[in-house]
């Protein structure tokens, strides 16, 4: 029997004979003969009383129950056609005149009853224009990775650089290995010692500073102790960019002048924001849609997409050496938020595939069977198998529904995109497309 048992649930209640469970207790004797050491007996040959006298009554029917009941729920869902989105959760197990009760939640795919409104739909995003301040930053960028130094009779500011001898005690005695002569600092940087910047700032060739503060990184045992330093401020540099010329920009560049050079930064930065737009119109375009939807997810769904979510973030960090434990440490969160964080993630997740699952009917989107094949084809490539074993496998699987859900989906995506209209805070439209040579080299 099925009812409902919340948004996207069914109770599935199963009554399992007797003589059910007692035809499992065979094949349950076996697999605990298998695993036990009974005296007497070699691995898997002791009959049933004797394994059951071995584990008890109670034990023997529990594993029978557990072999069985696999079988029973996967015959009840195809009779119920039901097709769940996560194993099914066995609720509660009763004992009955008759044998066994089950009752077993089944979670579905949620489904949109109705689509957000997309006619006239209106994105607000960061325009992509290049404004004369932003090309001049990146253009005194570029400057400053050929700037030199030059001495300056005046007091050091941040950004700065001294030529500094340094020396370091602890209780009087001399710390060698922290010592340094002739060493070139720049103010701010916040490199080197903890604290050393303010003792700096505003002073002049000449001075020495006194200050203490704990030892860096890289002093073994003494790492982390706190120690008198004694600065000598020896000189006082400044940063000199060079010129922006014609001359420097045909000897640092592929450019001859500054023209040349200029616009072609102006179009690099311009290519650049119209990506970051794309991709802010996208997120922005999904939180809209997403916010407008109405639909409770089943805990279950959300549980099985975090699960895989942090599956995958595991094995990434794992692949550089760094545990979950380590990863927090290093980020600073505690084990809370980032467990609020994945489920954040995941319910993102799954209400973008459900908006996205709803877009495609509704616009009458279809796999064809090239498309499927050139994504296998491409999936064969990576894992250097041949592309029609793929596709056998995958159709001898849940694998093809998967993938030819994840090319509608993208399809559909797209035809949300096509659908919505970028603007910038004046409710001008906003140009995303890229330049002709971009689009060649994608």
């Amino acid at each position: 029997t099925m009812t409902e048992a919340g948004p996207f649930e069914k109770l599935v209640t199963l009554q399992i004979p007797e003589a059910e469970v007692d035809k499992a207790k065979g094949a349950a004797a076996r697999k605990l003969a298998s695993e036990l050491k009974i005296p007497g007996f070699r691995p898997g040959k002791a009959p049933r009383p004797v394994v059951e006298a071995t584990v008890g009554a109670d034990r023997l029917r529990a594993e029978a129950i557990e072999e069985i009941l696999p079988t029973v729920v996967t015959g009840a869902l195809e009779e119920l056609d039901l097709n769940p989105a996560v194993t099914p959760a066995v609720e509660n197990m009763r004992d009955t005149d008759e044998g066994l009760e089950v009752d077993v939640k089944v979670t579905m795919w949620p489904v949109l009853d109705e689509l957000p409104n997309l006619e006239g739909l209106e994105v607000e995003v960061t325009g992509a224009g290049v404004d004369d301040d932003e090309l001049q930053e990146n253009i005194d960028r570029m400057r400053d990775q050929f700037a030199e130094l030059e001495t300056v009779e005046r007091s050091a500011a941040s950004g700065d650089y001294v030529a500094i001898n340094l020396s370091a005690t602890i209780d009087g005695e001399v710390v060698e290995e922290a010592a340094a002569e002739d060493l070139l600092y720049e103010i701010g940087s916040g490199a080197f010692i903890d604290g050393i910047d303010p003792h700096l700032n505003g002073s002049s060739a000449g001075d020495f500073v006194a200050f203490s503060g704990p030892l860096p990184t890289g002093f073994g045992e003494r790492a982390g102790k706190d120690v008198d330093f004694r600065v000598l401020v020896k000189e006082v540099k400044q940063k000199k960019l060079p010129d922006l010329t014609d001359e420097w920009v045909d000897d640092v560049t592929e450019f001859e002048t500054v023209e040349e050079f200029t616009d072609s930064l102006r179009g690099r930065i311009g290519e650049m924001k119209k990506s970051q737009v794309a991709n802010e119109f996208r997120v922005k375009l999904l939180d809209q849609l997403i916010d407008e939807m109405e639909i409770e997810i089943p805990e279950a769904i959300i549980d099985g997409e975090m699960e895989s979510i942090f599956h995958s973030f595991s094995h990434r960090l794992e692949a550089q050496n760094i545990s979950i434990a380590d990863y927090l440490q290093i980020t600073g969160q505690d084990q809370q938020a980032f467990i609020d964080d994945l489920k954040s993630q995941a319910d993102r997740n799954v209400r973008t595939n459900v908006l996205l699952d709803a877009v495609g009917p509704s616009v009458n989107l279809e796999v064809g069977q090239d498309e499927y094949r050139e994504l296998v084809e491409a999936l064969a490539e990576q894992t250097e198998e041949d592309a029609d074993e793929l596709i056998s496998r995958f159709a001898e699987t849940n694998q093809e529904k998967e993938l030819r859900s994840d090319i509608l989906r993208r399809k559909a995506l797209d035809a949300l995109l096509e659908a919505a209209v970028a603007i910038d805070s004046e409710g001008n439209p906003v140009d995303q497309s890229p330049a002709e040579e971009a689009v060649e080299e994608t």
